[in-house]
């Protein structure tokens, strides 16, 4: 059972989803502009927020990065836009993933399980002892930290277990489909543009040039790989 957020300004629209993942035991907030989006998480234990793209006030893409300020919780965005690049700009603010509207309440439900248990796991102390180095890059799967040169790097949830995937494989290539099917559990169609979003800011992230990476490497129409060092 989780806390969620659910901020659109069609109360139909939050009353119904409320009413899906009540179902799953979830507490839900309702919001219907960004404004009172922030002041709930100012005051509540939130740990997933669903937000529309387009509301009054204050919009789904500004919320969102007001939230990145300062939180790594999920955000799903929805949207009655279906075109690429609405997709790519609410990944490229911070977005961990992307609804279209008009949704099916399976789908949303299944996102929302997926995007919990990708954020439990990354909030979770337990589990393998396991710390992964390349060269400066370290990623402590205890603590579920990732350092570069000693400095702490910030990573989502998704950026840390697709960066976690390719640390544990060092020098093996993964192609988008392989990286997106594993990290998110389901068909990897049409999914090229969101995993390369990742990859992007994964990169930003940990390497001093991006458009020269010493760790995170592309094979060109290929995938994705951690190059192996020393």
């Amino acid at each position: 059972m989780a806390n969620i957020l659910v901020c659109d300004d069609d109360h139909e629209i939050v009353d119904a989803i409320e009413i899906y993942l009540a179902q799953e035991n979830h507490t839900i907030f309702k919001a219907y502009d960004g404004e009172q989006a922030l002041e709930i998480l100012g005051k509540e234990d939130i740990q997933l927020l669903i937000i529309d793209v387009m509301m009054p006030k204050l919009d789904g893409i500004h919320t969102t990065l007001k939230v990145r300020e300062t939180s790594s919780i999920p955000i799903l965005m929805l949207s009655a836009k279906s075109e690429d690049t609405d997709k790519i700009l609410g990944l490229n603010i911070g977005a961990d993933d992307y609804i279209t509207k008009p949704f099916h309440p399976l789908e949303l439900v299944a996102r929302v399980k997926s995007a919990l248990r990708r954020y439990t796991s990354l909030g979770s102390l337990k589990g393998d002892e396991s710390v992964y180095q390349v060269g400066g890059l370290v990623v402590n799967d205890e603590s579920k930290t990732v350092t570069v040169d000693e400095e702490p790097v910030k990573l989502t949830p998704i950026e840390y277990n697709i960066l976690l995937l390719l640390m544990k494989n060092q020098g093996v290539v993964f192609s988008t489909d392989e990286i997106y099917e594993k990290i998110w559990n389901e068909s990897a169609y049409g999914a090229e543009n969101t995993v390369a979003v990742h990859i992007r800011h994964i990169r930003e992230k940990i390497e001093i040039n991006p458009r020269d990476p010493r760790y995170l490497k592309v094979v060109w129409g290929v995938g994705y790989k951690i190059e192996k060092q020393g």
